[in-house]
């Protein structure tokens, strides 16, 4: 391959960037249920500019004994129990993404996807969390490396709010449509994609092979 033939698992050092959103019944990944989660994986265009690809939702029944906090349904407008969401069990749906998310990351010639997220240790605990209790052996998700589109936007923009962040990127933005995870990680992909493309478009990325003996072959102890 060419030092100059656009290629995305050389953009992020093997990473496969996925952002993620999800709406939940509470702020403790541990007890609180997950009742939506979208994700939505990247590509890189003939140019070197990194795009929105697939996009994957799911409505979420929540987990036996899960904590329902009234404040946290009234906030996002979610009502679990509602049969005309069609939600699934979070097995299943994580199962599902999971699957998806190690055959588009393969495909893209990657190591390991990481999660990208607007507040993204809160998205990230929740994930980890469903995966944990669906006894998923194979994740594609690194633990805990992240890619924050808060602190991106504020260096970026100035803005760390997702909607003035997004304005301020020239990205249209319905505050009436928020906080449904599909809708925002939309948003969050548009937003990401646009500060990684300006940082390259101002020289930002220099086009380099990764080199076989460095860190993508991280030790277990740092992983």
């Amino acid at each position: 391959m060419s030092d100059t033939t656009p290629s995305l698992n050389r953009r992020f050092r093997g990473y496969f960037p996925v952002i993620v959103d999800v709406e939940t019944a509470g702020f403790n990944a541990q007890t609180d249920a997950l009742l939506e989660l979208a994700a939505v994986t990247t590509r890189m265009d003939e140019q070197g500019f990194l795009c929105p690809d697939k996009t994957f939702h799911y409505h979420i029944t929540p987990f036996e004994g899960a904590n329902l906090e009234p404040a946290a349904l009234e906030f996002n407008g979610i009502d679990p129990h509602c049969a005309l969401r069609g939600a699934i069990p979070e097995t299943e749906a994580m199962k599902d993404l999971c699957k998806q998310i190690r055959k588009a990351q393969k495909a893209a010639d990657c190591q390991r996807s990481v999660i990208v997220a607007h507040n993204a240790s809160f998205d990230q605990g929740f994930v980890n969390a469903a995966i944990e209790r669906s006894a998923i052996k194979r994740t594609p998700f690194h633990p805990f490396v992240s890619f924050d589109t808060t602190s991106l936007a504020g260096l970026a923009f100035g803005q760390t709010v997702l909607v003035k962040a997004c304005r301020a990127a020239g990205i249209a933005f319905d505050q009436k449509e928020a906080h449904s995870a599909l809708y925002d990680t939309t948003k969050t992909a548009e937003l990401f994609c646009t500060i990684v493309n300006r940082w390259q478009a101002l020289g930002g990325w220099p086009v380099i092979e990764p080199d076989a003996n460095n860190d993508n072959n991280e030790t277990a102890a740092t992983k």
